[in-house]
């Protein structure tokens, strides 16, 4: 069956390229162009995806983030900004969106944002379907089949990458991975200058679990290289 994406987005030119080219790979695309009509939509009906701009008429897609991400069911967010707005890119991961573009951006790096996003919405089918796995690590407990951190005994609420970026470090301690890999392994591509995306989710993660972010114990800067997951944390 095709999969549903909402578009929300008041250029229509953008969203019109965005609907051709998400129909190449089955998708069944819905388009709206006002805030306030796109999250009535976005409550009322499932979709698989939603794309959503941050400026919108009615309601911003700051908002809309935030109240779709305060409902229990989970749906992919990939946000759509300006190049200068990167202190909105920061809010938007942090109220629950899954992924950013930036404006002007092609189609090639579209349509694979939207089949990572895909990917990542199956994998975490399959694994509330089969077994939990619990891995700990030195105070940090990860139910990966509730996708639930704990540190210290106390909850820690995580973005759905930044839980993906930790169970990536925590099942491989001591493996060094460089920002491509990362972007590749945890965001399903990897394009030259996306680098930042991993540093920016790297640093929310570090403030959520690190009792010192400054000097962090668990994920460890590999200087010249990338990141690793402290080995004897994960003892």
């Amino acid at each position: 069956m095709p999969r549903k994406v909402l578009v929300i987005e008041d250029h229509t030119d953008i969203a019109e390229v965005v609907a051709l080219h998400l129909s190449d790979i089955d998708c069944e695309v819905r388009h709206v162009a006002n805030g306030l009509e796109g999250l009535r939509v976005a409550e009322s009906e499932r979709h698989d995806l939603i794309i959503l701009d941050l400026m919108l008429p009615g309601m911003d897609g700051l908002e809309i983030c935030r109240r779709v991400r305060a409902k229990n069911r989970y749906v992919p967010i990939l946000m759509l900004t300006a190049k200068s707005s990167e202190a909105d890119r920061v809010v938007g991961l942090e109220l629950g969106a899954d992924d950013y573009l930036t404006k002007p951006f092609s189609v090639m790096e579209l349509l694979a944002r939207v089949k990572a996003l895909f990917r990542r919405v199956e994998a975490l089918t399959q694994a509330r379907d089969g077994d939990t796995e619990v891995l700990h690590a030195r105070g940090i407990v990860i139910d990966t089949g509730r996708r639930a951190v704990s540190v210290g005994g106390g909850a820690v609420e995580l973005t759905a990458k930044e839980f993906d970026l930790l169970l990536q470090f925590a099942k491989h301690p001591g493996r060094v991975y460089t920002r491509a890999q990362l972007l590749d392994l945890v965001w399903g591509y990897g394009h030259a200058g996306y680098e930042h995306t991993v540093n920016s989710h790297i640093n929310r993660l570090r403030a959520k679990i690190e009792r010192d972010p400054a000097k962090p114990a668990h994920i460890l800067t590999v200087w010249g290289v990338g990141y690793k997951f402290n080995d004897a944390a994960a003892a």
